[in-house]
Protein backbone atom coordinates (compact mmCIF):
# COMPACT_ATOMS: atom_id res chain seq x y z
CA UNK A 1 0.00 0.00 0.00
CA UNK A 2 2.93 2.36 0.86
CA UNK A 3 4.08 1.13 -2.85
CA UNK A 4 0.89 2.30 -3.92
CA UNK A 5 0.74 5.81 -2.42
CA UNK A 6 4.22 6.44 -2.93
CA UNK A 7 2.79 6.06 -6.96
CA UNK A 8 0.09 8.54 -6.28
CA UNK A 9 2.19 11.33 -4.95
CA UNK A 10 4.43 11.05 -8.25
CA UNK A 11 2.29 10.81 -10.46
CA UNK A 12 0.64 14.01 -9.00
CA UNK A 13 3.98 16.10 -9.25
CA UNK A 14 4.84 14.79 -12.86
CA UNK A 15 1.71 15.26 -13.99
CA UNK A 16 1.39 18.79 -12.54
CA UNK A 17 -1.58 17.92 -9.81
CA UNK A 18 0.46 18.66 -6.67
CA UNK A 19 3.81 20.30 -6.56
CA UNK A 20 5.98 21.19 -2.66
CA UNK A 21 5.21 24.48 -1.71
CA UNK A 22 8.28 26.69 -2.65
CA UNK A 23 10.47 23.84 -4.22
CA UNK A 24 13.01 25.61 -5.38
CA UNK A 25 14.22 27.07 -1.66
CA UNK A 26 13.82 23.39 -0.52
CA UNK A 27 10.19 23.55 0.21
CA UNK A 28 7.78 24.84 3.44
CA UNK A 29 6.61 21.73 5.87
CA UNK A 30 3.02 21.23 5.29
CA UNK A 31 2.19 23.55 2.94
CA UNK A 32 1.84 22.59 -1.49
CA UNK A 33 1.18 24.12 -4.41
CA UNK A 34 -1.37 22.64 -7.10
CA UNK A 35 -0.62 22.28 -10.54
CA UNK A 36 -2.78 23.25 -13.60
CA UNK A 37 -4.35 20.21 -12.62
CA UNK A 38 -4.83 19.86 -9.28
CA UNK A 39 -6.32 23.53 -9.21
CA UNK A 40 -8.73 21.93 -12.17
CA UNK A 41 -9.40 18.97 -9.64
CA UNK A 42 -9.79 21.42 -6.94
CA UNK A 43 -12.58 23.63 -8.91
CA UNK A 44 -14.30 20.69 -10.24
CA UNK A 45 -14.96 19.30 -6.45
CA UNK A 46 -15.92 22.96 -5.59
CA UNK A 47 -18.33 23.40 -7.91
CA UNK A 48 -19.81 19.69 -7.69
CA UNK A 49 -20.28 20.58 -3.79
CA UNK A 50 -21.56 23.83 -4.26
CA UNK A 51 -24.22 22.74 -6.96
CA UNK A 52 -25.54 19.75 -4.59
CA UNK A 53 -25.68 22.03 -1.17
CA UNK A 54 -26.76 25.36 -2.61
CA UNK A 55 -27.51 25.75 -6.53
CA UNK A 56 -29.91 22.87 -6.19
CA UNK A 57 -31.33 23.82 -2.97
CA UNK A 58 -33.85 26.62 -2.42
CA UNK A 59 -33.12 26.80 1.30
CA UNK A 60 -29.54 27.07 1.49
CA UNK A 61 -27.34 30.74 0.74
CA UNK A 62 -23.84 31.20 -0.21
CA UNK A 63 -21.17 33.48 1.68
CA UNK A 64 -17.50 34.02 1.53
CA UNK A 65 -16.09 36.09 4.87
CA UNK A 66 -12.90 37.40 5.28
CA UNK A 67 -9.43 34.89 6.22
CA UNK A 68 -8.61 37.57 9.17
CA UNK A 69 -11.81 38.81 11.24
CA UNK A 70 -12.03 40.77 14.60
CA UNK A 71 -10.31 38.36 17.33
CA UNK A 72 -13.12 38.43 19.42
CA UNK A 73 -14.70 36.12 16.93
CA UNK A 74 -12.01 33.20 18.28
CA UNK A 75 -12.30 34.06 22.13
CA UNK A 76 -16.16 33.88 21.64
CA UNK A 77 -15.63 30.33 19.94
CA UNK A 78 -13.08 29.01 22.36
CA UNK A 79 -10.37 28.85 20.09
CA UNK A 80 -7.93 31.14 21.96
CA UNK A 81 -8.30 29.41 25.34
CA UNK A 82 -8.64 25.68 23.80
CA UNK A 83 -8.14 25.26 20.19
CA UNK A 84 -4.51 23.43 20.84
CA UNK A 85 -3.01 19.99 20.67
CA UNK A 86 -0.94 18.22 23.26
CA UNK A 87 2.42 17.09 21.93
CA UNK A 88 5.43 15.43 23.13
CA UNK A 89 9.31 16.48 21.86
CA UNK A 90 11.90 13.69 21.11
CA UNK A 91 14.91 14.28 23.34
CA UNK A 92 17.46 12.74 21.01
CA UNK A 93 16.04 14.39 17.35
CA UNK A 94 14.20 16.91 18.35
CA UNK A 95 10.72 15.91 15.85
CA UNK A 96 7.60 16.62 17.72
CA UNK A 97 4.63 14.54 17.51
CA UNK A 98 0.99 14.14 18.70
CA UNK A 99 0.50 11.85 21.75
CA UNK A 100 -1.55 9.55 19.44
CA UNK A 101 1.17 9.16 16.88
CA UNK A 102 3.70 7.89 19.35
CA UNK A 103 4.18 4.15 20.28
CA UNK A 104 3.77 3.79 24.41
CA UNK A 105 6.59 1.75 25.56
CA UNK A 106 5.69 1.64 28.97
CA UNK A 107 4.00 4.55 31.27
CA UNK A 108 4.85 7.57 30.68
CA UNK A 109 8.01 6.36 27.91
CA UNK A 110 7.10 6.70 24.46
CA UNK A 111 8.64 5.40 21.28
CA UNK A 112 9.80 8.27 18.72
CA UNK A 113 7.91 7.39 15.63
CA UNK A 114 11.25 8.95 13.58
CA UNK A 115 14.39 8.09 15.10
CA UNK A 116 13.19 5.05 17.05
CA UNK A 117 14.39 6.42 20.39
CA UNK A 118 12.42 5.26 23.71
CA UNK A 119 12.34 8.46 25.66
CA UNK A 120 10.33 10.42 28.36
CA UNK A 121 8.82 14.10 28.11
CA UNK A 122 6.60 16.83 29.43
CA UNK A 123 3.24 17.02 27.90
CA UNK A 124 2.92 20.28 26.51
CA UNK A 125 0.29 22.39 25.22
CA UNK A 126 0.67 24.51 21.85
CA UNK A 127 -2.39 26.61 20.16
CA UNK A 128 -2.75 25.55 16.47
CA UNK A 129 -4.16 28.90 15.18
CA UNK A 130 -1.50 31.18 13.01
CA UNK A 131 -1.04 34.89 14.75
CA UNK A 132 -0.46 37.75 13.04
CA UNK A 133 -0.46 41.56 13.26
CA UNK A 134 -2.84 43.86 11.95
CA UNK A 135 -1.25 47.69 11.11
CA UNK A 136 2.01 49.21 11.21
CA UNK A 137 3.43 47.89 15.34
CA UNK A 138 3.31 44.83 16.69
CA UNK A 139 1.43 45.03 19.84
CA UNK A 140 -1.16 43.03 21.67
CA UNK A 141 -3.78 45.69 20.26
CA UNK A 142 -2.55 44.64 16.71
CA UNK A 143 -2.66 40.69 17.01
CA UNK A 144 -5.07 38.57 14.92
CA UNK A 145 -5.38 35.34 13.59
CA UNK A 146 -5.45 32.97 10.15
CA UNK A 147 -9.19 31.43 10.50
CA UNK A 148 -8.58 28.03 11.90
CA UNK A 149 -11.91 27.20 10.03
CA UNK A 150 -14.46 28.78 8.09
CA UNK A 151 -17.65 28.44 10.47
CA UNK A 152 -16.94 31.39 12.10
CA UNK A 153 -17.22 33.56 9.34
CA UNK A 154 -20.74 32.20 8.59
CA UNK A 155 -22.05 32.59 12.68
CA UNK A 156 -20.78 36.11 12.64
CA UNK A 157 -22.73 36.77 9.56
CA UNK A 158 -26.24 34.83 10.80
CA UNK A 159 -27.86 38.07 11.71
CA UNK A 160 -27.19 39.56 8.62
CA UNK A 161 -28.10 36.93 6.28
CA UNK A 162 -31.23 37.17 8.84
CA UNK A 163 -31.62 40.93 7.53
CA UNK A 164 -30.85 41.32 4.01
CA UNK A 165 -32.04 37.74 2.51
CA UNK A 166 -35.66 36.13 2.58
CA UNK A 167 -34.74 33.06 4.51
CA UNK A 168 -37.07 30.96 6.78
CA UNK A 169 -35.81 28.38 9.48
CA UNK A 170 -34.83 25.82 8.64
CA UNK A 171 -31.87 27.58 6.21
CA UNK A 172 -28.27 27.05 5.29
CA UNK A 173 -25.25 28.87 4.88
CA UNK A 174 -22.53 27.73 3.08
CA UNK A 175 -19.26 28.48 2.40
CA UNK A 176 -16.09 28.04 0.71
CA UNK A 177 -12.36 28.64 1.35
CA UNK A 178 -9.28 28.74 2.58
CA UNK A 179 -8.14 27.71 6.91
CA UNK A 180 -5.00 28.01 8.55
CA UNK A 181 -4.05 24.88 11.50
CA UNK A 182 -0.29 24.92 12.17
CA UNK A 183 -0.38 21.59 12.31
CA UNK A 184 2.79 19.69 15.20
CA UNK A 185 3.07 17.63 12.14
CA UNK A 186 1.87 17.54 9.19
CA UNK A 187 1.65 14.57 7.17
CA UNK A 188 0.38 12.10 4.77
CA UNK A 189 1.25 14.81 1.42
CA UNK A 190 -2.24 16.44 0.99
CA UNK A 191 -3.99 15.01 3.71
CA UNK A 192 -2.52 17.00 7.30
CA UNK A 193 -1.42 20.05 5.65
CA UNK A 194 -1.24 23.90 7.53
CA UNK A 195 -3.14 25.82 4.58
CA UNK A 196 -6.26 24.22 3.45
CA UNK A 197 -9.79 24.75 1.91
CA UNK A 198 -13.11 23.83 3.38
CA UNK A 199 -16.44 23.24 2.28
CA UNK A 200 -18.71 23.66 5.08
CA UNK A 201 -22.40 24.54 5.35
CA UNK A 202 -24.24 25.33 8.75
CA UNK A 203 -27.96 24.20 8.40
CA UNK A 204 -29.97 26.26 11.31
CA UNK A 205 -33.15 24.67 12.39
CA UNK A 206 -35.65 24.57 15.21
CA UNK A 207 -34.57 22.90 18.78
CA UNK A 208 -36.30 19.65 18.99
CA UNK A 209 -35.66 19.28 15.07
CA UNK A 210 -32.25 18.76 14.78
CA UNK A 211 -32.41 15.13 15.11
CA UNK A 212 -34.06 14.80 12.09
CA UNK A 213 -32.11 17.35 9.59
CA UNK A 214 -28.80 15.70 10.91
CA UNK A 215 -29.83 12.27 9.83
CA UNK A 216 -31.22 13.95 6.06
CA UNK A 217 -27.43 15.65 5.90
CA UNK A 218 -26.42 12.22 6.50
CA UNK A 219 -27.94 10.41 3.74
CA UNK A 220 -27.38 13.14 1.37
CA UNK A 221 -23.79 13.95 2.18
CA UNK A 222 -23.08 10.02 1.36
CA UNK A 223 -25.46 10.35 -1.52
CA UNK A 224 -22.71 13.12 -2.80
CA UNK A 225 -19.86 10.76 -2.33
CA UNK A 226 -21.72 7.91 -3.84
CA UNK A 227 -22.18 10.78 -7.14
CA UNK A 228 -18.87 11.46 -7.67
CA UNK A 229 -17.84 7.85 -7.90
CA UNK A 230 -15.77 7.60 -4.64
CA UNK A 231 -15.86 4.36 -2.89
CA UNK A 232 -14.20 3.06 0.17
CA UNK A 233 -16.08 5.27 2.29
CA UNK A 234 -17.84 4.34 5.64
CA UNK A 235 -19.39 6.19 8.57
CA UNK A 236 -17.75 6.34 11.93
CA UNK A 237 -20.22 7.54 14.67
CA UNK A 238 -17.80 9.43 17.30
CA UNK A 239 -17.86 8.52 21.17
CA UNK A 240 -18.99 11.07 23.52
CA UNK A 241 -15.62 10.86 24.59
CA UNK A 242 -14.23 12.17 20.92
CA UNK A 243 -16.56 14.75 19.91
CA UNK A 244 -15.91 18.20 20.36
CA UNK A 245 -17.04 19.90 23.60
CA UNK A 246 -19.99 21.35 21.87
CA UNK A 247 -21.35 18.85 20.00
CA UNK A 248 -24.46 17.01 20.65
CA UNK A 249 -23.69 14.27 18.12
CA UNK A 250 -20.60 14.21 15.44
CA UNK A 251 -20.80 11.39 12.57
CA UNK A 252 -17.52 10.88 10.43
CA UNK A 253 -17.09 10.21 6.82
CA UNK A 254 -14.14 8.13 6.26
CA UNK A 255 -12.50 7.06 3.18
CA UNK A 256 -9.17 4.27 3.17
CA UNK A 257 -6.25 5.77 2.48
CA UNK A 258 -3.46 3.52 1.39
CA UNK A 259 -2.45 4.23 4.84
CA UNK A 260 -5.68 3.75 6.76
CA UNK A 261 -9.22 4.97 7.22
CA UNK A 262 -9.50 8.57 7.77
CA UNK A 263 -12.03 11.65 8.23
CA UNK A 264 -12.86 13.38 4.92
CA UNK A 265 -16.09 14.79 6.38
CA UNK A 266 -17.42 15.58 9.53
CA UNK A 267 -20.79 15.78 9.81
CA UNK A 268 -21.72 17.40 14.06
CA UNK A 269 -24.75 18.49 15.24
CA UNK A 270 -23.51 21.76 17.07
CA UNK A 271 -26.75 22.44 19.38
CA UNK A 272 -26.79 26.16 20.17
CA UNK A 273 -23.22 26.68 21.76
CA UNK A 274 -22.05 28.96 18.34
CA UNK A 275 -24.68 31.83 18.47
CA UNK A 276 -25.38 31.88 22.29
CA UNK A 277 -21.25 31.97 22.47
CA UNK A 278 -21.31 35.06 20.43
CA UNK A 279 -24.33 36.35 21.96
CA UNK A 280 -22.70 36.72 25.19
CA UNK A 281 -19.45 38.48 23.61
CA UNK A 282 -20.47 40.53 21.32
CA UNK A 283 -24.24 41.70 22.96
CA UNK A 284 -26.00 41.52 19.51
CA UNK A 285 -29.06 39.53 19.90
CA UNK A 286 -28.52 36.51 17.54
CA UNK A 287 -31.65 34.47 18.21
CA UNK A 288 -34.59 33.92 15.51
CA UNK A 289 -38.02 35.31 15.45
CA UNK A 290 -40.64 32.75 14.04
CA UNK A 291 -43.44 35.35 12.69
CA UNK A 292 -46.00 32.74 12.16
CA UNK A 293 -45.58 31.09 15.45
CA UNK A 294 -44.88 34.59 17.32
CA UNK A 295 -42.44 32.67 19.36
CA UNK A 296 -37.95 33.66 19.73
CA UNK A 297 -35.43 31.02 20.23
CA UNK A 298 -31.74 30.24 19.64
CA UNK A 299 -31.62 28.22 16.66
CA UNK A 300 -29.57 24.60 16.80
CA UNK A 301 -26.82 24.10 13.85
CA UNK A 302 -26.14 21.06 11.61
CA UNK A 303 -22.98 20.96 10.01
CA UNK A 304 -21.49 19.24 7.21
CA UNK A 305 -17.33 20.30 7.05
CA UNK A 306 -15.67 18.47 4.22
CA UNK A 307 -12.07 19.33 3.58
CA UNK A 308 -11.51 19.82 -0.51
CA UNK A 309 -7.88 18.50 -0.48
CA UNK A 310 -8.91 14.88 1.48
CA UNK A 311 -11.69 14.52 -0.69
CA UNK A 312 -9.05 14.98 -3.61
CA UNK A 313 -6.58 12.84 -2.10
CA UNK A 314 -9.43 10.04 -2.00
CA UNK A 315 -10.30 10.51 -5.34
CA UNK A 316 -6.77 10.11 -6.72
CA UNK A 317 -6.40 6.80 -4.83
CA UNK A 318 -9.87 5.29 -5.18
CA UNK A 319 -9.42 5.98 -9.27
CA UNK A 320 -5.25 5.05 -9.73
CA UNK A 321 -5.27 1.54 -11.57
CA UNK A 322 -2.47 0.62 -13.13
CA UNK A 323 -3.34 -2.43 -16.31
CA UNK A 324 -1.94 -5.32 -18.38
CA UNK A 325 -2.61 -4.83 -22.30
CA UNK A 326 -3.04 -7.53 -24.76
CA UNK A 327 0.41 -6.28 -26.23
CA UNK A 328 1.87 -6.46 -22.74
CA UNK A 329 2.40 -3.04 -21.52
CA UNK A 330 1.33 -1.50 -18.65
CA UNK A 331 -0.97 1.83 -18.71
CA UNK A 332 -1.50 3.75 -15.53
CA UNK A 333 -5.50 5.57 -15.69
CA UNK A 334 -6.98 7.80 -13.37
CA UNK A 335 -10.47 6.30 -13.40
CA UNK A 336 -12.31 9.86 -12.77
CA UNK A 337 -15.89 11.03 -12.75
CA UNK A 338 -16.10 12.95 -15.90
CA UNK A 339 -17.43 16.03 -13.83
CA UNK A 340 -13.89 16.04 -12.18
CA UNK A 341 -11.76 14.77 -14.36
CA UNK A 342 -9.52 18.08 -15.09
CA UNK A 343 -9.61 18.14 -19.09
CA UNK A 344 -13.25 15.95 -20.30
CA UNK A 345 -11.39 15.94 -23.79
CA UNK A 346 -8.43 16.07 -25.46
CA UNK A 347 -7.91 16.91 -29.15
CA UNK A 348 -4.91 15.17 -31.21
CA UNK A 349 -3.93 16.19 -35.21
CA UNK A 350 -2.72 12.70 -36.42
CA UNK A 351 0.41 14.37 -37.52
CA UNK A 352 1.82 17.79 -36.19
CA UNK A 353 3.37 18.51 -39.71
CA UNK A 354 0.58 18.30 -41.83
CA UNK A 355 -1.45 21.76 -42.25
CA UNK A 356 -4.66 20.48 -43.26
CA UNK A 357 -4.85 18.58 -40.50
CA UNK A 358 -3.80 20.90 -37.68
CA UNK A 359 -6.09 23.29 -39.52
CA UNK A 360 -9.25 21.11 -38.87
CA UNK A 361 -8.44 19.78 -35.74
CA UNK A 362 -7.66 23.37 -34.62
CA UNK A 363 -11.52 24.06 -35.80
CA UNK A 364 -12.79 20.88 -33.60
CA UNK A 365 -11.21 21.87 -30.39
CA UNK A 366 -12.50 25.51 -30.65
CA UNK A 367 -15.77 24.16 -31.21
CA UNK A 368 -15.78 21.75 -28.11
CA UNK A 369 -13.70 24.12 -25.87
CA UNK A 370 -16.92 26.68 -25.78
CA UNK A 371 -18.46 23.75 -23.58
CA UNK A 372 -16.01 21.73 -22.03
CA UNK A 373 -12.41 22.23 -20.72
CA UNK A 374 -10.15 20.26 -23.58
CA UNK A 375 -6.28 19.45 -24.07
CA UNK A 376 -5.05 20.34 -27.17
CA UNK A 377 -1.97 18.01 -28.05
CA UNK A 378 0.23 17.13 -30.91
CA UNK A 379 3.41 15.57 -29.68
CA UNK A 380 4.59 12.27 -30.09
CA UNK A 381 3.15 9.38 -31.24
CA UNK A 382 -0.54 9.04 -31.18
CA UNK A 383 0.18 5.92 -28.48
CA UNK A 384 1.73 7.98 -26.19
CA UNK A 385 -0.49 10.95 -26.02
CA UNK A 386 -3.32 8.50 -25.28
CA UNK A 387 -1.16 6.97 -21.83
CA UNK A 388 -0.64 10.86 -21.30
CA UNK A 389 -4.52 11.56 -21.41
CA UNK A 390 -5.17 8.38 -19.25
CA UNK A 391 -2.27 9.48 -16.41
CA UNK A 392 -4.47 12.36 -16.06
CA UNK A 393 -8.21 10.56 -16.09
CA UNK A 394 -9.32 12.65 -19.42
CA UNK A 395 -12.49 10.94 -20.47
CA UNK A 396 -12.41 10.78 -24.15
CA UNK A 397 -10.01 11.43 -26.86
CA UNK A 398 -10.51 12.85 -30.26
CA UNK A 399 -8.06 12.22 -33.14
CA UNK A 400 -8.09 14.41 -36.77
CA UNK A 401 -6.61 11.96 -38.95
CA UNK A 402 -6.96 11.41 -42.95
CA UNK A 403 -9.86 9.65 -43.46
CA UNK A 404 -11.05 13.13 -41.30
CA UNK A 405 -10.67 15.80 -44.27
CA UNK A 406 -12.39 13.33 -46.76
CA UNK A 407 -15.43 12.05 -44.65
CA UNK A 408 -15.46 15.32 -42.19
CA UNK A 409 -15.73 12.55 -38.86
CA UNK A 410 -13.08 11.42 -36.00
CA UNK A 411 -12.31 8.92 -34.30
CA UNK A 412 -13.28 9.41 -30.12
CA UNK A 413 -11.76 7.17 -27.92
CA UNK A 414 -13.49 6.25 -24.33
CA UNK A 415 -10.78 6.25 -21.60
CA UNK A 416 -12.23 3.22 -19.59
CA UNK A 417 -12.87 0.79 -22.16
CA UNK A 418 -9.56 1.95 -25.09
CA UNK A 419 -13.07 1.59 -27.46
CA UNK A 420 -12.37 3.48 -30.61
CA UNK A 421 -15.51 5.13 -32.46
CA UNK A 422 -15.88 7.45 -36.06
CA UNK A 423 -18.20 10.21 -34.58
CA UNK A 424 -19.05 13.29 -37.21
CA UNK A 425 -17.62 16.55 -36.49
CA UNK A 426 -21.47 17.94 -36.33
CA UNK A 427 -22.79 15.30 -34.14
CA UNK A 428 -19.77 15.89 -31.70
CA UNK A 429 -21.43 18.34 -28.76
CA UNK A 430 -24.80 15.91 -29.20
CA UNK A 431 -22.92 12.82 -28.71
CA UNK A 432 -20.26 14.15 -25.32
CA UNK A 433 -23.23 16.03 -23.90
CA UNK A 434 -25.13 12.43 -23.25
CA UNK A 435 -21.61 11.50 -21.00
CA UNK A 436 -20.50 15.08 -19.93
Amino acid sequence: MNDIFEKITSLAKRRGFVYPGSEIYGGLGGFYDFGPLGVELKFNIKQAWWRDVVQFRDDVVGLSAAIIMNPKVWEASGHVSGFSDSFLECTKCRKRFKIEELEQEKEKKFICASCGEIFEGKVRKFNLMFKTSIGSTEDSASVAYLRPETAGGIFVNFKNVLDTMRVKIPFGIAQIGKAFRNEINPKDFIFRTREFEQMELEYFVKPGEDEKYFEEWLERRLEWYRSIGLKNIRTYEQAKEERAHYSKRTVDIEYKFPFGWQEIEGIANRGDFDLKAHIKVSGIDLSYFDEEKKEKFIPYVIEPSAGVERIALALLCDVYHEEELDSGDKRIVLKLHPKLAPYKIAIFPLLANKEKLVELARRVFNKLKEEWFCAWDDRGNIGKRYRAQDEIGTPYCVTIDFDSLEKDDVTVRDRDTMKQERIKIKDLKDYFSKFL
